[in-house]
């Protein structure tokens, strides 16, 4: 478990700092503004014009944030997420009680979102919620993680970066992800450095770089062959 400190960003929410790896969770010029446009609208917006109900695995489950944000949207659209974090390191409730992330996002009903994601929701045991949404936090490593029964519409990739996890961004990692994953399935990821890109394709993907969140210029979308 990693020891880590919340730090504000420069959108007024939180990020968590891990000193020992000099690593943020989230981007230091905005936590929520990066989640949503990599993650959601880069993201789950896309996926979901292709995929109805729309089944997703995070990779580098964290802080929630991702999910809290895609849950907000897909309630907002009156759709159905399956979503499923995958985390080897969660952390520590009390650090995710001090997180600012509902009162950022009011007047959204965030904070009924957050309970669920981190109160009701046990580690390894999928809970249902109103009107179909569906949540699975695993444990573990995604090398590790079994093949689900139904593959998954988008992948939101979310491991900290390849110089801190390098052997998260390699061919075998992303071979693993693209077998969970439907034909034409979605990966978006922060990350565009060109080795990722290289070892995505050789996955079996079709990587295309799109415009970034703030001063990041590009950030990544990949399709499933």
């Amino acid at each position: 478990m990693h020891t880590a400190q919340s730090i504000i960003t420069a959108d007024g929410s939180h990020t968590l700092y891990v000193p020992h790896l000099n690593e943020h969770y989230h981007s230091t010029s905005g936590a929520i503004a990066e989640a949503r446009h990599v993650y959601v609208e880069t993201g789950y917006l896309f996926a979901r014009q292709h995929f109805n109900p729309v089944s997703v695995l995070e990779v580098g489950f964290g802080t929630g944030l991702n999910c809290l944000l895609t849950m907000l949207e897909a309630e907002g659209d009156n759709l159905v997420v399956h979503y499923t974090g995958v985390e080897l390191y969660p952390l520590d409730q009390e650090l995710l009680e001090a997180l600012n992330y509902p009162r950022c996002l009011a007047p959204h009903d965030a904070s009924v979102w957050w309970n669920r994601i981190h109160r009701e929701a046990e580690w390894n045991v999928p809970l249902s919620f109103p009107h179909g949404a569906s949540l699975l936090k695993w444990h573990g490593d995604i090398m590790g993680f079994p093949l689900p029964e139904a593959p998954f519409h988008l992948v939101c990739f979310d491991a900290f970066a390849p110089e801190v996890q390098p052997a998260l961004w390699t061919a075998e990692a992303f071979r693993r992800v693209a077998d969970m994953m439907v034909k034409g399935g979605v990966l978006v990821t922060y990350s565009s450095k060109g080795a990722v890109r290289r070892a995505m394709e050789i996955a079996g993907f079709d990587v295309q770089k799109v415009p970034g969140p703030g001063k990041k210029r590009e950030i990544v979308r990949a399709i499933k062959r």
